[in-house]
């Protein structure tokens, strides 16, 4: 969901689908909302396979930045965003840690298995997506590394429960014989630079399958600076799950099934918000998984709830946001939930043009690409 890993992209050069231009100025076409009629079409446009990042840039902040605000656009560095900040603003991070959730192992028939944890459930057990020539069967093993061995328990929709013999703490069993789970588009083998450049510097608390990778753009010195500015910062925690890289399996965007993830808001952050609120700033949101977290814990009045819980929300125009008044997020795949929610966020047609805008002027997209700062539409 990964700002989170988007779904797949398609096979071959180039993702090969519609951008329909915005209207020219002076028409009378809207981004007025159509919940029930929007389609994966709304969501299409075509992008570059090379314009898809492999490696980060550099330097965490030597990336661009493309600030959105309705139909002006404006091509800058990421070392600019500071300048965006107020006194009074309030920065929301998401604190998860990448975990190495990806394993490979073996059939006791010879075929290759291969793994992607969504969660792990207990000291020795998971439930993962699992990827093979023939699945196992509940009761089916799989060979692993360090003499391990995994055994299926049973299936849970997309999802496989494991129960793993010959491990003492899984999370710790990962961190030795697991891999970086880098995005399907990122097309080469993780390595020692992935390991550090797939995880925020701020990132303490382990769980996720995918990084939320807004947060990549920050490194140690910047946090810092705005420290000293007094730039009030504030952390939710959402373990980004495998399904983050499911596609959307409905045409009509409404008959789509969200993932579930988990999150937790503690009561400093609620405090925060409400400071924030109070002085007059701005909340900002640090990447979809926090802009999702913030809202699946407002109620309908914009009172955010402090606690632990799954959510599935599904974010699509017409959304009315309750807590976010900026985000900052990657450039999303098309037809993916993420492109879905920016365009509800910043509004479709201005998502449109700014999709437009930075395909032409090479941006980098996805994990390992540029960033984004939106206004919220109608604010």
């Amino acid at each position: 969901m990964a700002d989170a890993a988007d779904s797949k992209s398609a096979a071959g050069n180039s993702v090969r689908v519609r951008l329909p231009l915005p209207a020219p100025r002076g028409t009378c076409e809207t981004s007025t909302a159509r919940p029930s009629a929007w389609t994966l079409d709304d969501f299409d446009y075509d992008l570059p396979a090379e314009l898809i990042a492999q490696t980060p840039a550099p330097r965490r902040t030597g990336s661009r930045l493309l600030h959105v605000d309705a139909a002006k656009l404006d091509d800058l560095c990421f070392a600019d965003f500071p300048r965006f900040l107020g006194n009074d603003d309030l920065l929301v991070f998401n604190d998860t840690r990448v975990i190495n959730a990806r394993i490979r192992g073996r059939k006791p028939t010879g075929g290759d298995v291969e793994m992607l944890v969504e969660r792990v459930s207990g000291p020795d057990a998971a439930l993962v997506q699992l990827k093979a020539s023939h699945p196992p069967r509940a009761g089916g093993t799989i060979e692993l590394a360090a003499g391990a061995r995994a055994t299926v328990i049973a299936r849970d929709g997309r999802f496989f429960r494991l129960r793993f013999e010959g491990v003492d703490d899984l999370s710790r069993w990962l961190e030795q014989h697991g891999e970086v789970p880098l995005p399907p588009y990122i097309t080469h083998t993780p390595d020692s630079a992935d390991a550090e450049r797939y995880q925020t510097v701020y990132g303490r608390h382990p769980g996720a399958v995918a990084a939320p990778t807004a947060g990549l753009h920050f490194d140690r010195a910047m946090l810092d600076a705005l420290a000293a500015r007094g730039i009030a910062t504030a952390y939710i925690t959402l373990h980004v799950g495998a399904g983050t890289f499911q596609p959307v399996q409905s045409r009509v965007i409404a008959e789509h099934r969200m993932h579930s993830e988990r999150y937790s808001i503690a009561p400093d952050t609620v405090n925060a918000v409400v400071r924030a609120r109070a002085r007059g700033g701005r909340v900002i949101a640090v990447g979809t998984t926090s802009l999702r977290a913030l809202e699946a814990a407002a109620s309908d009045d914009g009172t955010l709830r402090a606690g632990t819980n799954e959510t599935a929300l599904f974010i699509t125009p017409g959304y009315r946001f309750r807590i976010v008044d900026r985000l900052l997020t990657n450039f999303h795949l098309p037809k993916s939930t993420l492109l879905m929610l920016v365009s509800a966020f910043g509004g479709h047609e201005a998502i449109r043009g700014a999709y437009a805008h930075a395909i032409s002027q090479r941006y980098r997209f996805m994990s390992y690409g540029d960033a984004m700062l939106l206004e919220r539409e109608n604010r």
